[in-house]
């Protein structure tokens, strides 16, 4: 059994997807569909930059939503890749918006118009400076929350993504992260602060999800051809209201990516196919089931590797 995994922010890389865009009408069609519906070139930030232009949240969401719909199309159409044994898709935050509208939920446009409203809205929430994240390396989550218990007084300290073992992403107040790294080091524990424009995945970002409530609910969704596993609860999401609830909680959720990956290798998943820019999610899976067949799609010979394998 499989599953197709599609990556969210942090995997944007100016030119990603320019293979598929030269190769393949079909391609160069949808980045000119996008162009128009979004009312700017997001193509050329996409292919050309500048790079700062592409770490806009509000640029990045659509983008790599765009790149990984424009791989997924060109992998069914022109490779005829063979859905029949996969069982799930599920998307790391933003990339849950890419495996609904590769799923049939939603429709190109809405994909795009929700995930440029939904970047600007959280970039928004937030002044820049007043926020922050920090990635916590090879501490376990029960640990971590000890050490957060220690600072939570003092302002917003919380579970951005369980992303892997010993991979875990904490928002809040820039001056509680703050807080926090200090203690961590002084106990020796790993951490990395995060170059990002605003504290994601947190309660911080209830403005936020005000404003995309209000967007995604005029949105028809589809129930989806495949099962979609959320983010929230780390279990599949199903009826097009559940999964509209699901994406505005997601806002300011934790993204629970170990326990999604856990999910699924219960379920008899066997082989993970990340779909998009980079390769962050084959990384986490196979941290999290060693023995799992894993791999990425973000080149041409990557379609003739897997066909090759299969």
């Amino acid at each position: 059994m499989k599953a197709i995994l599609f990556p969210g922010q942090g995997s944007q890389i100016v030119g990603m997807g320019s293979e598929f865009y030269n190769n393949f009408s079909t391609v160069k069609d949808l980045f000119a569909e996008a162009d128009e519906i979004l009312k700017f070139k997001i193509s050329k930030i996409i292919l050309e930059g500048p790079e700062s232009d592409l770490r806009l949240t509000q640029n990045t969401q659509p983008s790599i939503l765009l790149v990984s719909y424009s791989i997924f199309t060109v992998l069914k159409n022109e490779f005829n890749f063979n859905l029949e044994k996969v069982k799930y898709f599920a998307g790391h935050s933003l990339g849950e918006y890419s495996a609904l509208l590769c799923a049939g939920s939603l429709s190109f446009q809405d994909s795009l118009y929700l995930l440029f409203e939904r970047g600007k809205s959280m970039q928004e929430a937030v002044p820049i400076g007043e926020g922050g994240m920090l990635a916590i390396l090879g501490s376990d989550i029960v640990e971590i929350n000890n050490y957060m218990h220690e600072v939570q007084s003092k302002g917003i300290c919380e579970v951005a993504n369980d992303n892997a073992h010993g991979q875990i992403i904490i928002s809040g107040n820039i001056e509680t992260i703050e807080e926090l790294k200090n203690i961590l080091k002084k106990n020796k524990k790993k951490c990395i602060s995060l170059p990002v424009s605003a504290p994601f995945h947190c309660s911080l970002m209830n403005p936020a999800a005000i404003k995309m409530k209000a967007k995604i609910d005029v949105v028809k969704f589809k129930k989806p051809d495949f099962d979609i596993i959320s983010n929230v609860t780390a279990l599949p999401v199903g009826s097009p209201e559940d999964i509209k609830k699901t994406l505005v909680q997601q806002i300011y959720s934790k993204v629970r990516w170990r326990e999604s990956i856990v999910f699924m290798g219960e379920k008899k998943v066997q082989e993970f196919i990340e779909i998009g820019p980079g390769k962050v999610l084959t990384g986490l899976v196979k941290r999290i089931i060693p023995n799992s067949n894993s791999f990425s799609i973000n080149t041409i010979d990557d379609i003739k590797s897997m066909k090759n394998e299969s």
